[in-house]
């Protein structure tokens, strides 16, 4: 097993990294900018190095940096967590050209998976349902329109390179589909440097589910179950369960067997989430992540396997410590991601924690890495932490998680802690009835009403 591991990253991300290695034995090294100085993570890692200033570009992104850092330091394996060079197959190669271990996929899955058209390509080879689109990039605007008419309005135009929900536009007529077409090209040129799109059939009313495997180096491929990720605020997830209160459990048995084979197909090797859209009562792929997803927890709460842990012994060489009959899913549970940001607008609120006090109690968990006098910066993303509750049920869950978001004080900037409360008192929430456009449409109507 590696005796050092270097993280790649920041906040609680990196805190729940470092604590997987200690309980594993494994000395840590924390990277960060001179912005986390004061970072938990940086506090309790076994060594910390200070890799460049507040810009990511500049430090967490700067991958000489991070070689240089987990050089000196003697780590033998370095986690990227997710978000920042997670999915970037130039540093897993790079660390590899350095004789040390990526936890991650390998390269080249980073890679296909990161081109949308052809992770759409691959899903198709190995059996995973798709949804109906364009064979490929869309040449140009004639292209799109013929594309548009023989799958039918509306359509979504999306960014090959895409994430995060930028480089995605709708267009419902064929009117609009010019503008959505070029305004999405130039969104993709300039947040991914590359201006090519694809077309894909618009779903009116779709839930956003995602499939965990894991698989390792022996040829072992499990899947997880499912998260459901409908809650969702312009492409970025809000809140997550798992099970989803859509699915029976033939539906999950299915596309949890489909999606377990497509990764033994591709000899995909470590954590990996598949994402689908599900509507009347069937799967469309519509990406696959290559890292450990920020909703992991939801996942762990209910099968009690370690993702964490998984990622590190499958780098190491290991074979997986379950096997697919050997997962039992237990009970349900609700994450929330509580940003530092106003619970109406939006706004990012960085600033200074004046005052903390986290919830506790049976089945509540709490990933975050702030502290009362804690100055959160304004270079990174708004997310401070993920409260996660399980329950026997999701009624019980319900219920814990409400008592728990009440239980939670944050003072000194503004959270979407209020956000979440309002949530509890939503009928269509309460009874899991929502697709992946309920959030935008209710705050949308609630904003019109002057609420």
């Amino acid at each position: 097993m590696f005796e050092k591991v270097l993280i790649a990253n920041r906040g609680e991300i990196a805190l729940r990294i470092h604590r997987a290695c200690k309980e594993m034995g494994i000395a840590t090294v924390a990277v960060h900018s001179t912005a986390d100085a004061e970072a938990m993570h940086v506090r309790l890692a076994d060594e910390s190095v200070c890799i460049g200033p507040p810009p990511a570009a500049r430090s967490y992104l700067h991958i000489p940096s991070i070689i240089a850092a987990a050089e000196i330091t003697g780590a033998q394996a370095i986690h990227p967590g997710y978000g920042f060079l997670s999915e970037n197959a130039k540093f897993a190669d790079i660390v590899t050209e350095h004789g040390m271990t990526f936890i991650g996929p390998t390269a080249e899955h980073i890679r296909l998976m990161g081109d949308k058209i052809a992770a759409k390509q691959a899903a198709i080879d190995t059996g995973m349902p798709v949804v109906p689109g364009s064979d490929g990039g869309l040449a140009d605007e004639a292209d799109a329109l013929k594309t548009a008419k023989k799958i039918g309005y509306p359509v979504l135009i999306k960014a090959a390179a895409g994430g995060g929900g930028r480089g995605m536009k709708v267009a419902r007529t064929a009117e609009e589909l010019p503008e959505a077409f070029a305004t999405a090209r130039a969104e993709a040129k300039a947040a991914f440097g590359d201006d090519a799109v694809y077309m894909e059939k618009y779903l009116t009313h779709p839930r956003h589910i995602e499939i965990q495997v894991v698989a390792d180096s022996h040829g072992n491929v499990i899947h997880l179950g499912e998260r459901d990720c409908s809650l969702q605020r312009r492409h970025q997830k809000v809140l997550e369960e798992a099970p989803s209160p859509a699915l029976n459990d033939e539906d999950r048995a299915r596309i949890g067997k489909v999606t377990a084979d497509a990764i033994a197909k591709l000899g995909y090797l470590g954590v990996g989430t598949v994402e689908y859209l599900y509507e009347d009562g069937e799967f469309y792929f519509i990406e696959m992540n290559t890292r450990l997803q920020v909703e992991h927890p939801v996942t762990e709460m209910i099968t009690g396997i370690d993702l964490v842990r998984e990622q590190i012994r499958i780098a190491d060489g290991a074979p997986l410590s379950v096997k697919q009959k050997d997962v039992k899913f237990n009970g349900h549970a609700i994450e929330c991601r509580v940003n530092a940001e106003n619970p109406r607008t939006f706004t990012p609120s960085p600033g200074t924690i004046s005052g903390f006090h986290p919830p506790g109690g049976l089945g509540v968990r709490l990933d975050s890495a702030i502290y009362a006098g804690y100055a959160i910066p304004p270079n990174y993303d708004s997310l401070i932490g993920k409260l996660i509750v399980h329950g026997r049920d999701r009624a019980e869950c319900l219920m814990r998680l409400r008592r728990a978001l009440n239980e939670m004080v944050i003072t000194g900037v503004d959270t979407t802690l209020p956000l979440f409360r309002d949530l509890m008192n939503e009928v269509d929430v309460i009874n899991g009835d929502y697709s992946i456009h309920w959030l935008e449409k209710s705050l949308k109507d609630k904003s019109a009403a002057g609420n």
